[in-house]
């Protein structure tokens, strides 16, 4: 059996993405006052209207994640994708670029080096058809998580790569559905990511419900069986933990 510190049964990380003002506004005062840190998956062009929060964020302890240069999506997402930021167009060597940068700018701008990614939309290739390559390579070898995203189950710390670890969206979800996904996870032993965009009061898409997150901090905080920490602390412990063998060829 894994043994997660402190004798608990599971982990919880509650992260977001974008770097959006309502993460700071609203978002980073509740995760506060229930001592709760979170992770933030840090878009460089958007910290500019709150960089003054973005660096109290980093300085009480929360972690300043890295979401990309130029959040890169497939080509298929009409209105909002540009040629220049298909990932059908990336290389692998523009991508390793793009990541260092983003990583030097969060650093000179917050005074943080970024330890865990998020993939864009919750994809990670780049290229199209024969061409089509992985960078979850790449994100293995700048970073201790890799993030994936829209999954439908949360991860098994024996059996989960970190360069690609599984998290479910939580927006616009009630706390009683929050709090049954919460539950399996603890009741299985293992670590739920949870990722949002925005966080208000407002009922509008891409949306963490304010009122779900106060109840979800609380919950997380008296649960006896839960350790709750930021993305790069359950990932180290799960590093240092497990030890995944090599893969051998099969003998024919």
């Amino acid at each position: 059996m894994f043994r997660w510190p402190g004798g608990r049964r599971a982990a919880v990380s509650l992260t977001w993405d974008d770097a959006r003002p309502s993460q700071v506004d609203v978002g980073l005062p509740i995760l506060n006052k229930y001592g709760i840190k979170g992770t933030f998956y840090v878009l460089p062009r958007n910290m500019g209207g709150r960089l003054a929060k973005w660096r109290a964020a980093a300085a009480q302890g929360h972690e300043i994640g890295n979401h990309s240069l130029r959040h890169p999506c497939t080509g298929n997402f009409v209105g909002w994708q540009t040629p220049e930021t298909m990932l059908e167009n990336y290389s692998l060597e523009r991508m390793e670029r793009e990541l260092l940068e983003a990583n030097r700018i969060l650093g000179a701008a917050l005074g943080v080096w970024p330890t865990s990614f998020a993939y864009c939309c919750g994809q990670s290739y780049v290229g199209r058809g024969p061409k089509l390559r992985s960078y979850v390579p790449l994100v293995a070898k700048h970073f201790v998580v890799g993030q994936a995203g829209y999954s439908e189950t949360y991860a098994s710390p024996e059996r989960c790569d970190l360069a690609q670890v599984p998290s479910i969206k939580f927006d616009n979800k009630t706390f009683e559905e929050l709090r049954i996904t919460v539950d399996a996870a603890v009741a299985d032993g293992c670590w739920l990511i949870l990722f949002g965009h925005e966080v208000g009061d407002v009922r509008a898409r891409q949306t963490t419900s304010a009122g779900a997150l106060r109840k979800l901090c609380a919950y997380l905080r008296k649960h006896p069986g839960i350790w709750a920490d930021t993305v790069t602390a359950v990932g180290r412990h799960i590093g240092a933990t497990v030890k995944h063998p090599p893969i051998r060829a099969r003998k024919r």
